[in-house]
């Protein structure tokens, strides 16, 4: 999508603090962080949110989930973290482009 940020971060031509990248995601520090550390893992492929998944997104989806725990691991915040996405405007999504919040370094 030619208006998405995260799909422009993707493709390089809006910059971000990466600190992941596979052939099906990117990872990188939110601009505006609501913890010590909050990292946003953002699938590649271009889903509006959870409901806009299909079954053929599950292995995808299964991925995201423990890239977030191994990158839990990298940034030492695994004794305790949160993982969230948000689905729909009246939920609070502002980018259309399915991501998944990770949050930790709570003292």
């Amino acid at each position: 999508m030619t208006d998405c940020i995260f799909c422009k971060i993707i493709e390089g031509t809006v910059p971000s603090k990466k600190i992941y990248e596979d052939e099906d995601m990117i990872a990188f520090n939110d601009i505006h962080p609501a913890a010590p550390v909050h990292v946003l893992i953002v699938p590649k492929k271009h889903i509006t949110n959870l409901d806009g998944s299909r079954d053929e997104d599950l292995e995808l989806l299964g991925k995201i989930q423990r890239v977030a725990a191994k990158l839990a691991k990298e940034l030492k915040i695994n004794d305790a973290f949160k993982v969230h996405t948000v689905n729909g405007e009246k939920a609070g999504q502002t980018i259309f482009h399915l991501h998944y919040h990770l949050q930790g370094g709570y003292k």
